[in-house]
């Protein structure tokens, strides 16, 4: 009797352990799953988490920098002020990425990267080209030609007009954007350009 009565306890307990680490593994199972589910779901939200501000803020900020770039480029070999060169190589090292990470997003988004060669023939102010700052095909062509201290002048005036024009577009964004990533970037934009500003104009004030 004791032995009939012990096999069938035994037997009762195997078949409640069974049922119990079932239970766990569906449970986990299901967690799982609704966890991969949500964090899916909350990728997507993100990427789709834009409107046709952060679209234009992309499209026209990254030939902005490029033209910046160019004018960057330009002081390695024809600026005579240490500080003009090395404010353009700062200029250069901070933007190039930001052209980078605004390319991605508006991939990402299904939308047109620009060009990688800058538009030259936007006017220096907003215009038909929505782009503040950007220079004429002429004033490149003249700084092209500049070196030395007038290179260095004329160098520092325009790009104090070109980050004016950035600040402007960044401040646009920042009020009227929905992608956080764009107005994180414009916010960054905007402190970081408005401090060169500040330093270039110190710069023109010495010469």
């Amino acid at each position: 009797m004791t032995s009939t009565r012990f096999l069938i306890r035994s037997a009762a307990l195997g078949t409640t352990a069974v049922a119990a680490a079932l239970v766990l593994a569906a449970c986990g199972s299901d967690t799982g799953s609704g966890t991969q589910t949500s964090a899916s779901a909350g990728a997507e939200d993100t990427a789709g988490a834009h409107n046709d501000q952060d679209v234009s803020f992309a499209q026209d900020m990254i030939p902005h920098h490029q033209q910046a770039i160019q004018m960057s480029k330009m002081a390695a070999s024809q600026a005579s002020s240490a500080e003009v060169k090395d404010l353009a190589a700062r200029i250069e090292k901070a933007q190039d990425p930001e052209i980078d990470t605004m390319s991605g997003w508006l991939e990402s988004w299904g939308e047109d990267v620009p060009s990688s060669m800058p538009g030259m023939d936007h006017g220096g102010d907003s215009g038909s080209s929505g782009m503040p700052g950007m220079m004429h095909t002429e004033d490149m062509d003249e700084l092209m030609e500049a070196s030395g201290r007038g290179f260095d002048t004329m160098f520092l005036t325009m790009m104090v007009e070109h980050h004016e024009g950035a600040v402007e577009m960044a401040t646009t964004e920042k009020d009227k954007g929905q992608y956080g990533p764009a107005k994180k970037l414009a916010d960054d934009i905007i402190t970081a350009q408005n401090a060169e500003i500040e330093e270039m104009n110190k710069l023109l004030g010495k010469s």
